[in-house]
């Protein structure tokens, strides 16, 4: 099939394509490893009923049940389509957008535009600032970041010739110090682990990255909005669970203050006129500790459901 033909009417989602884990770094701290971005992409995808298959090694695939067509990118590529209106919207690191948006040209607007953040951020050293890096080499695949936030460390006009020597390279960018290239990197950084094997320390930030939902600015589309609505229900499913429980009816007052739910608790009385059934969505990282809250009020019949889906406000 001749896919590129097949594009006519269809909102084009740009999906990070995989690569491998993200490297560690001396400057630059990310939430989001670009390793597991593609699955986690396709993870979302698939908790938004959006229903398609990748031929091999095809970067579009026609989805099913949407009129919507998945263009396979490389994440610091994404920011570039997006904000150029190739794409309608796309999933890429913030820093990426960040990057992309450091090379605009002074007052130009960024046509790219974040929707949605998506939640997916020491050795021993001479160096314990990056103000000691100034007038240094520094090794990176972030160049315009680089140049912006040393600008501002040397007080000069982003722009202007700086004393700091940044140089670019494309990968193992944690080798530059060890092989004597640079005093420094700026790069992304997951666990640390792969930046302490190769002796290195975080000593400042220079942008801190998660995924993010991004649209072309310009971009106005039915297809789009149902879209991110989806994705925003699977992350608030992804973020909560569902808490139900029994409670004597005079400690429901503290009760629904342990568990106010998103908006209210829903009170549903019980055959016993003394007490009442609540449901409540509470965030999983806290449920435990609610849990035991609940328990010292003289709540009973504790049970905590998965939320498969949502759509909340």
């Amino acid at each position: 099939m001749d896919l590129v033909n097949h594009l006519e009417g269809r909102l084009l989602f740009a999906v990070p394509k995989s690569k491998s884990p993200p490297i560690s770094t001396l400057l630059s701290h990310i939430r989001a490893g670009a390793g597991r971005l593609q699955q986690a992409t396709l993870d979302l995808l698939a908790g938004s009923d959006v229903q398609f298959r990748r031929e091999t090694r095809l970067d579009i695939a026609l989805v099913k049940n949407l009129p919507i067509a998945l263009i396979f990118l490389p994440a610091a590529d994404i920011p570039t389509f997006v904000g150029e209106g190739r794409v309608d919207i796309g999933i890429t690191g913030r820093d990426q957008v960040a990057e992309h948006d450091a090379t605009l040209p002074a007052g130009e607007v960024s046509g790219v535009e974040e929707i949605l953040d998506l939640g997916f951020g020491p050795g021993e050293g001479d160096i314990t600032d990056a103000s000691q890096l100034v007038g240094r080499n520094v090794v990176t695949s972030f160049t315009a970041l680089s140049d912006a936030f040393f600008s501002k460390l040397e007080g000069v006009a982003p722009g202007s010739k700086l004393q700091t020597k940044i140089k670019y390279v494309g990968g193992s960018v944690e080798a530059a110090c060890a092989l004597g290239v640079a005093d420094g990197i700026v790069d992304l950084v997951e666990s640390g682990e792969t930046m302490k094997a190769a002796g290195l320390k975080a000593i400042d930030t220079v942008v801190e990255s998660t995924a993010v939902l991004v649209k072309s600015r310009n971009s106005k589309s039915d297809v789009l909005n149902l879209l991110a609505a989806r994705i925003r229900g699977v992350i608030t499913a992804q973020r909560f669970v569902l808490c139900q429980y029994n409670i004597p009816r005079t400690e429901l007052p503290v009760a629904t203050k342990i568990t106010p739910g998103k908006r209210a608790p829903t009170i549903t009385a019980l055959e016993e006129p003394e007490w009442v059934a609540v449901s409540s969505m509470v965030e999983k990282k806290r449920i435990a500790t609610v849990m035991d809250d609940l328990i010292k009020v003289g709540a009973t019949d504790i049970l905590v459901l998965n939320i498969a889906n949502s759509r909340t406000d």
